[in-house]
């Protein structure tokens, strides 16, 4: 089962849902603005940058099993294109939607959760702490499914020039002449006959001047 770590009411990203009093139907809307934790994206890739903003807009609603946190992030995430390698911008946009479990305690004030009639849901399932949730973990995977796996600085960007790494949006005219690699071996043999022919003519010159000094 998934239960959370001591959760800390100071942490931004921690929610207190005491307010709902787990009367099911009970709702309470939220809106705060954090500083994005550390490696939120897709790492190497594109991401919000550590500290930046972050607008969570959240709806809390009280069911049986616990409180379904729906709600919506927005932020400015930050990376490089794949295709020509600048830097470039995107406005981010996730959803999201998670179901946080009531736990039970034991007799020890262990926090538990019932178990459940598949060990692998259970597992899978976030658990509120002392009427708290930590959003990071849903957080984090609703942005890196928000995010582009190849991000580009705009659609039709047309990379780099694969000869000399040109940036090709500079310079849409920007072309190398073409060379077919078999007029190139045959360049490659009349140099080497050229030079064959300027060896015997120098030999040639020699001759002739060794008779006439002779």
């Amino acid at each position: 089962m998934a239960l959370n770590a001591r959760l800390d009411h100071r942490n931004p990203l921690v929610f207190d849902t005491h307010e709902l009093g787990r009367r099911p139907g009970a709702l309470q809307r939220l809106t705060r603005t954090v500083d994005a934790p550390q490696d939120l994206g897709i790492k190497g890739v594109i991401g919000v940058p550590e500290g930046a903003p972050v607008e969570l807009e959240l709806r809390l609603e009280s069911v049986m099993e616990g409180v379904l946190v729906t709600g919506t992030a927005r932020a400015t995430a930050e990376g490089e294109c794949v295709r020509c390698l600048e830097p470039l911008e995107q406005q981010l946009e996730a959803d999201f939607q998670e179901m946080f479990s009531y736990p039970d305690a034991d007799d020890r004030g262990r926090v538990i959760a019932e178990p459940g009639d598949d060990a692998e849901d259970d597992e899978d399932r976030l658990f509120l702490e002392d009427g708290l949730f930590d959003l990071e973990p849903v957080l984090r995977d609703a942005v890196v499914l928000a995010l582009p796996m190849q991000p580009v600085c705009q659609e039709d960007c047309p990379g780099l020039c694969a000869e000399c790494g040109a940036r090709l949006a500079d310079d849409p005219d920007h072309h190398h002449d073409a060379v077919d690699i078999r007029w190139a071996a045959l360049q490659g043999l009349a140099d080497t006959m050229s030079d064959g022919e300027k060896d015997e003519m120098s030999g040639a010159e020699a001759g002739v001047d060794e008779k006439q000094e002779k």
